[in-house]
């Protein structure tokens, strides 16, 4: 029997074959999904989707994008938003 923390389907499952030519399935945490705007929903640019061990290893910049609003809004979002602010002034 499996270990209990393997049982449920957090964990990706894959197939492979050992060197003695027996399947074995491979259990491994599953890929975050991709940023996505706060407003729109679009995928950001920019941000990767990473777990977050290898996360750890890059450097803040690499993280996000070094804007305003970076790794939250899209470009399309925030200009958007700067023009209507310029609107009302």
């Amino acid at each position: 029997m499996v270990k209990p923390m393997l049982r449920s389907h957090s964990m990706a499952r894959k197939m492979r074959t050992t060197p003695g030519h027996q399947s074995s399935i491979i259990y491994r945490r599953r890929k975050p999904s991709r940023a996505k705007c706060a407003l729109c929903g679009a995928v950001l640019g920019g941000v990767p989707a990473k777990r977050p061990a290898k996360l750890r290893r890059i450097p803040k910049t690499g993280k996000r994008p070094d804007r305003a609003y970076g790794g939250r809004v899209c470009h399309k979002c925030l200009s958007n938003s700067i023009i209507e602010i310029s609107k009302e002034l």
